[in-house]
């Protein structure tokens, strides 16, 4: 399996600190994130590692066709074999969407020791606006030249498929009793949960449900955003992220 990945030094790495593993959306990839990941390596003095997952950016198409344990899969068994394979010790995961529950899933059902989480509109169930938002979005990639666009951050193997497999799977009646809440209460890192009031594909019981079941959340809910706030605030997410990082430096039981 060959996975496309980039590692983005800090210009002022800070010692002792964690590499940022960064994880994608369910349709993106290594170039979607644009300088976002570079902005909070300088920002934070962490490394930033940005990669794409089977069947993203320049990856390797998927092994098989997506079942509803398919973020289960990333988040178990990928993303760990991906931090073993990089040597990091201890890393962040920021993730985005289902980049987010791929990093509570690693987080709460495996080993792998980490430092802290950061999850950006993450999904710990299926809610009837998630379906709606994805219904919409299907009708606008088919009246627009949505898929056309994906091939700037895809492969052409990979953007050939991409929406598709995230739309089908979303949509399958198999998909709608998903939840992942059995893991929050064994994850043991600190969390920061990153949430948009206007959020077209969930609402603020995501995280909410989050805060209430692991130990260690800390909230951040932001007006007039919706389900991308690293690229509509910026600013506001990269400063919840230097907090937050700050405070996990300065936990004297790390």
């Amino acid at each position: 399996m060959m996975l496309e990945y980039l590692r983005l030094s800090s210009i002022r790495r800070r010692a002792g600190a964690p590499a940022i593993v960064f994880l994608h959306e369910g349709l993106g990839s290594v170039s979607m994130w644009r300088d976002f990941p570079q902005q909070v390596a300088d920002a934070t003095g962490c490394e930033a590692i940005v990669f794409s997952r089977e069947g993203y950016g320049k990856s390797d198409p998927e092994p098989a066709p997506r079942t509803p344990r398919y973020l289960h899969r990333q988040g178990i068994e990928v993303l760990p074999a991906l931090i073993d394979a990089l040597e990091l010790d201890q890393p962040l995961l920021l993730g985005h969407s289902d980049g987010g529950s791929i990093a509570l899933l690693c987080a709460g059902e495996t080993q792998t020791p980490l430092s802290g989480l950061i999850v950006i509109a993450p999904h710990v169930m299926v809610e009837d606006v998630t379906l709606a938002g994805i219904r919409e979005a299907a009708k606008l990639a088919d009246a627009t030249d949505l898929r056309q666009r994906l091939t700037r951050y895809h492969s052409e193997r990979n953007a050939a498929t991409v929406f598709a497999a995230w739309r089908d799977i979303w949509l399958d009646p198999a998909f709608r009793d998903w939840n992942i809440e059995s893991c929050l209460p064994m994850i043991r890192c600190p969390i920061l949960a990153i949430q948009g009031e206007d959020d077209e594909y969930a609402t603020m019981e995501q995280i909410e449900r989050i805060a209430a079941q692991a130990p260690q959340v800390d909230l951040v809910k932001l007006a007039d955003c919706r389900h991308s706030p690293h690229r509509e605030q910026p600013q506001a997410v990269i400063d919840a992220i230097v907090a937050f990082i700050d405070k996990v430096l300065d936990d004297p039981l790390r």
